[in-house]
C-alpha cells in the first residue's frame, strides 16, 4: 500500500500566476492505493476507485504494448517527460471510450499511460484500489494526491524504486522522491492538460514547498521546507462550485483595468509569502501557546485574505465562514486556492478550548459547510510493505474487501491511515523522513 497527502496554499494564490513566490503545503487528508495480486491465471489489470464510482478492467495482454516500445522513443523509469505522447494518449482512448463520465474516464486514462510506460507485459495481475480521504474537485490536490500513488505503486511493484530503508542516504532518498514526482506529473498532465507541478511536489516531499515561476519559459523554482512545522488546521469546504479559468480571469481583466493598484496588491501579497518563508525558517519558531511566530503566521493569514477580497476572488459563503470563525475566536482564516467557493482554512490557536471548536463545529454544520480537522505540514509520499493492519491488537493482512468496506473518512483512516498504524518496523515509512534540511529537487 501507498499513500500521499492533499495539499493547501497556505499563501500567495493568484499572485503566483505573475510570477510572485507561494507557499504550499501538505494536508494530513490523503489518499490511499492498495496494490492487491490476483491469483490464478487470469491475465487481468483492474482499477477501483469507489469514490468516483470506477470499477474497471483490462486484459493485459491486449493492452497497446507495441505502441510504448518505439525504439527511440520508449521512455523509462529514470526519464523526465516534459509532455505527453500524443501517439501514446491516441493508443488508449479506445481502452477508456467506454467508461462513462469525463472524471472517471481521465483517472482511467492517467492510470493506464503510467502502467504502459512503467510497467510491463510480463507483470503479474493485479487489482489497484485506491480511497481517498482528500475532497474531489475542492482544489486540494486531490488528483496529485492519486497521481503520486500510481506513480510509487508501479515502481515498487517493478522493482526500479526501493523502500525506505535505515541504511538509505539523503541524496538516494531524495532521487527517489524525484523518480516518484516525476511521473505523478505525468499523470497530473494526463487528468489537467498544463498543470504548474506544484500540488505533486508537495503531495511527494510533504512538508511544504516554496514556490515561484519568475519566467513562463523556465522551470519553476521549487524548494521544498523540509523543516516546516506541523500546524494545527480547521479546513471548511463550502461545497460551492467554482472556475479557476474564471477567477484567474477576473484577476487579469483587473489588472488590465487598474493596472497599478492591482500590481501593488501583488507585489503585498508576494512579500507576505516572503515574510512567512522567514518566520519558518527561523531556528527558533514555535508553535506553542503563546508564540510570537505563530501569532505573525496568522496575522499574515489575515493580511492575505483581505488582498484576495480586493481581487474580487472571495464568496459570500468564504466570508460567512470567516465571520463565524472570528466570532469564535479560533484562529485566522482565509481562503484557499482559486477562491470563489472551494475551501477556507483556518489556522488554529493552540489554546483554543475543545467546547469552543465543538460549538463551531455545531454552526458550520447547520449552515451546511463540510469541516475537516487536519494538519498542515505533515508527511509526504509513503509506503506500507506489507500492508498490513492491527486488528483486535493483531497484524492481519489488509484485503481488498476489508479496505473497501472501511466506511468513510474515519473508517478508511482507522484501518490503514498514516496517523493509525504510525512509522516503525511494522508500520508506514517515508522517504522524506531521510531528507534532511531545505533541499531542491525539480519538477520535472
Amino acid at each position: 500500500m501507498v499513500s500521499a497527502p492533499g495539499k493547501v496554499i497556505v499563501y500567495g494564490e493568484h499572485s503566483v500566476v505573475y510570477g510572485k513566490a507561494a507557499i504550499a503545503a501538505a494536508l494530513s487528508l490523503r489518499s490511499y492505493l492498495l496494490v492487491t495480486p490476483l491469483l490464478g491465471i487470469t491475465r487481468k489489470l483492474t482499477l477501483r476507485f469507489p469514490d468516483i464510482g470506477l470499477d474497471h478492467s483490462w486484459h493485459i495482454d491486449s493492452l497497446p504494448w507495441d505502441t510504448f516500445s518505439v525504439p527511440g522513443e520508449k521512455k523509462f523509469y529514470f526519464d523526465a517527460v516534459e509532455r505527453l505522447d500524443t501517439n501514446l494518449v491516441d493508443a488508449i482512448n479506445p481502452l477508456v471510450a467506454d467508461i462513462p463520465g469525463n472524471v472517471r474516464k481521465v483517472a482511467a486514462l492517467a492510470f493506464l499511460y503510467m502502467y504502459l510506460v512503467l510497467g510491463s507485459k510480463d507483470a503479474p495481475a493485479s487489482a489497484y484500489t485506491l480511497r481517498s480521504t482528500v475532497p474531489i474537485g475542492a482544489g486540494l490536490g486531490s488528483s496529485a494526491s492519486i497521481s503520486v500513488c500510481l506513480s510509487a505503486a508501479l515502481q515498487l511493484q517493478m522493482g526500479t524504486l526501493d523502500t525506505p530503508y535505515s541504511g538509505m542516504t539523503a541524496s538516494e532518498a531524495l532521487l527517489e522522491l524525484k523518480r516518484i514526482n516525476n511521473w505523478a506529473f505525468v499523470g497530473e498532465m494526463c487528468i489537467h492538460g498544463n498543470p504548474s507541478g506544484v500540488d505533486n511536489t508537495v503531495s511527494t516531499g510533504g512538508r511544504a514547498v516554496l514556490f515561484k515561476r519568475a519566467d513562463p519559459t523556465l522551470p519553476p523554482q521549487v524548494t521544498h521546507l523540509s523543516g516546516f512545522p506541523e500546524l494545527p488546521l480547521l479546513l471548511v469546504n463550502t461545497k460551492h462550485p467554482r472556475s479557476t479559468a474564471v477567477l484567474v480571469a477576473g484577476v487579469r481583466s483587473l489588472l488590465s483595468k487598474h493596472e497599478s493598484i492591482t500590481r501593488s496588491v501583488l507585489e503585498t501579497m508576494d512579500l507576505i509569502t516572503i515574510e512567512a518563508h522567514s518566520i519558518i525558517c527561523d531556528p527558533d519558531f514555535s508553535s506553542s501557546a503563546g508564540s510570537p511566530y505563530l501569532d505573525r503566521l496568522g496575522e499574515l493569514i489575515r493580511i492575505n485574505h483581505g488582498l484576495l477580497i480586493s481581487l474580487g476572488v472571495s464568496h459570500p459563503k468564504l466570508e460567512r465562514i470567516r465571520e463565524l470563525v472570528d466570532h469564535a475566536g479560533v484562529g485566522w482564516t482565509k481562503l484557499t486556492g482559486a477562491g470563489g467557493g472551494g475551501c477556507s482554512i483556518t489556522l488554529l490557536r493552540p489554546d483554543v478550548e475543545q467546547s469552543i471548536l465543538d460549538e463551531l463545529d455545531v454552526k458550520l454544520s447547520n449552515e451546511g459547510f463540510e469541516k475537516y480537522k487536519t494538519t498542515l505540514g505533515g508527511d509526504g509520499v509513503g509506503v506500507l510493505w506489507p500492508a498490513v493492519a492491527n486488528v483486535d491488537n493483531k497484524e492481519v493482512q489488509i484485503t481488498e474487501d476489508m479496505f473497501l468496506a472501511a466506511v468513510g473518512v474515519e473508517g478508511a483512516e482507522g484501518l490503514v491511515g498514516v496517523g493509525a498504524l504510525g512509522k516503525g518496523d511494522t508500520g508506514w515509512k517515508f522517504w522524506g523522513d531521510l531528507v534532511s534540511a531545505e533541499s531542491h529537487f525539480t519538477l520535472h
